[in-house]
């Protein structure tokens, strides 16, 4: 038997293909994982005061968050499909990175020389990306498990690329409970973090994603 006479054999009687599958699972999962970040950052560690959103470096946090969140989604999306073109998302992750890379650099530069170092640093540089691996980790176990549900033939990127998303969901609740004010520690600091659970979804990809 020829392959297209097997493949047509097969398609009988299949019907039409669901929409929207891959949207409602990965939006399904990264709600998920949002509402449990946002618990565990509550719970963990309250959130910060309504008075400090009077400040650049909250919106700054949230804005981050949530374009990482929308590149790395739709970089997600195409990878949880056989033989989808990546480069414009991938494109646009990288451009989140590096303008996060840009806002902090000119706030570093903007800084009186004597208080860089301190703002960078602040209270928690060595807590916060820990923080945002912590809270990203029910985003990650959502996502991989969607993603275990489509089609990635590709699963170690996938896995960095929902590693990445999950970081930025992460990154976002934990925004709620930060208390750092300067937008160069954020930039340093929350980026670690993100690429952390990205690391991390890369090396579980290959395990969780094999078909």
């Amino acid at each position: 038997m020829r392959t297209d006479e097997l493949i047509g054999l097969l398609a009988q009687g299949a019907g039409v293909a669901p929409r929207g599958v891959v949207g409602r699972r990965l939006g399904a999962a990264m709600l998920l994982g949002l509402l449990a970040g946002v618990a565990i950052a509550f719970a963990w560690l309250g959130f910060i005061p309504a008075e400090r959103y009077a400040f650049a470096a909250p919106w700054f946090k949230l804005a981050y968050a949530a374009a990482m969140a929308l590149a790395a989604a739709s970089l997600v999306s195409r990878l949880a499909r056989p033989g989808a073109q990546t480069g414009p998302a991938s494109a646009a992750t990288a451009l989140v990175l590096l303008a996060a890379a840009a806002v902090g650099v000119a706030a570093w530069l903007a800084t009186p020389q004597e208080l860089r170092v301190k703002g960078l640093l602040g209270h928690s540089w060595w807590d916060c990306p820990w923080f945002v691996l912590t809270i990203s980790l029910p985003a990650l176990a959502a996502l991989l498990w969607a993603m275990r549900g489509l089609a990635p033939t590709r699963p170690r990127p996938a896995g960095f690329a929902a590693g990445l998303l999950a970081g930025a969901i992460g990154a976002g609740a934990y925004a709620l409970a930060c208390t750092e004010m300067a937008m160069s520690f954020v930039a340093a600091w929350y980026t670690i973090g993100i690429l952390m659970v990205g690391a991390l979804g890369a090396l579980l990809g290959p395990r969780v994603l094999r078909w």
